[in-house]
């Protein structure tokens, strides 16, 4: 047991009961002791019983529970919870093959780590923390990850100057918790290579959770005319280049991500003339790109993070989509998404089903999309399903 105690109002643990790991403010009753945040503390109920370990943090979650019986929170336990992460990403096929070394090996309530992201990229482990009770306990973890995973790491990259909590005033710097890193880093995912910069990139250098949908855009990228906005590092454009798309156009405001897409592409198909880049606003490309396309992908970045912006988010999706449905060719195909976790999915149909009506076309829905398994949401964490999308047919 710890030394700070939390107790709750009454009828309050219901939550716990049903295993939903977080414990809001509101629900407490009483603190027994003096905790700082990401301190590990009990919780108990009004009756005294105990519910659940996890680490304390200041705001409207209060607790993020790592376990919901009394254990010690120790090598032991950070080691089991990682191996059990991997072999189920050895299960879904994507860890220990020839032609795929990226993925998510730890999403944080989806794999009872709440507040901890790892990404793995070839041998490099990179590490988020959400959390400061999962940033205290960065070393611990590093260690459980290079016992679970053996000669497959060779380093651990930390990442989390851009996720941790502003107002904890902690001094953090990213390094490498281990190793070092590789000369010239490149994820392979399905048999592409893209160069990943976990250091300065966004996230943890690549969006590993469009896997899945990146496939699927392969299947109906033959012959098309592609457009694909925000491409970031263009895993959606090189894709579009292996189902043998007629030209594929990507665009994002950053430079930087402009010339990684370019490196990208060259990486897999050079002297390749199909593809071209272009660094600008994606609603002003869309205005002046005329019915040249018949393909498009929007994935923005997220529009809304928390939900007092949710009402200028949804306008934001209407106007975007709105505009793709109005631009594009007969016949052609929109694979639209929102990565907003407070987004909901009937919430992102109504933004399209509006963007539909505005533009006046006939539009039906072929695929219904989300985040890939490596991504898995805990079933008693609804709030962990974050990807939403939509493949739509534009008569």
């Amino acid at each position: 047991m710890n030394n700070c105690k939390i107790y709750l109002k009454p009828k309050k643990e219901e939550s716990l009961l049903r295993f939903h790991p977080w414990v809001f403010s509101g629900a407490i009753a009483s603190i027994h002791g003096k905790p700082e945040e990401g301190d590990l503390i009990d919780v108990f109920g009004a009756d005294h019983a105990f519910l659940g370990t996890g680490h304390y943090q200041i705001g409207s979650i209060a607790v993020r529970i790592l376990s919901f019986r009394p254990v010690a929170i120790d090598h032991a336990f950070w080691t089991e919870r990682i191996r059990t992460a991997y072999e189920l990403r050895r299960t879904l096929g994507l860890a220990g093959r020839a032609d795929n070394n990226t993925y998510r090996l730890i999403y944080g309530e989806g794999d009872r780590l709440p507040g901890l992201i790892v990404d793995v990229y070839g041998t490099t482990a990179v590490m988020q923390a959400h959390s400061v009770g999962m940033h205290y306990a960065r070393t611990a973890i590093a260690e459980a990850l290079k016992e679970a995973l053996g000669d497959a790491l060779h380093s651990i990259y930390y990442k989390s100057e851009g996720t941790l909590p502003f107002k904890a005033a902690l001094e953090n710097e990213n390094e490498y918790l281990y190793g070092c890193p590789d000369a010239e880093p490149v994820a392979l995912e399905k048999g592409l290579r893209f160069r990943v910069d976990w250091m300065k990139g966004q996230k943890t250098g690549f969006f590993v959770d469009q896997r899945d949908n990146r496939l699927l855009l392969e299947q109906y990228a033959r012959d098309r005319s592609v457009l694909n906005m925000f491409c970031y590092t263009g895993g959606f454009s090189i894709y579009a280049m292996r189902g043998a798309a007629k030209i594929v156009h990507s665009v994002d405001s950053s430079a930087k991500a402009i010339a990684l897409t370019e490196t990208n592409i060259a990486l897999n198909f050079p002297d390749d003339t199909r593809h071209q880049a272009f660094a600008g606003d994606a609603f002003d490309y869309l205005e002046k790109a005329g019915d040249r396309y018949d393909l498009m992908i929007l994935d923005p970045p997220a529009f809304a993070k928390h939900k007092n912006v949710l009402r200028n988010a949804l306008q934001g999706y209407r106007k975007l989509n709105a505009l793709a449905i109005g631009k594009i060719r007969p016949g052609g195909i929109i694979f639209t998404f929102s990565c907003s976790q407070v987004v909901s999915k009937n919430d992102f149909r109504l933004a399209v089903f509006s963007a539909a009506a505005q533009a006046g076309r006939h539009v039906r829905i072929l695929h219904q999309l989300t985040q890939p398994a490596d991504h898995p949401v805990n079933i008693y964490h609804p709030e962990g399903e974050y990807l939403k999308g939509l493949v739509l047919w534009v008569e």
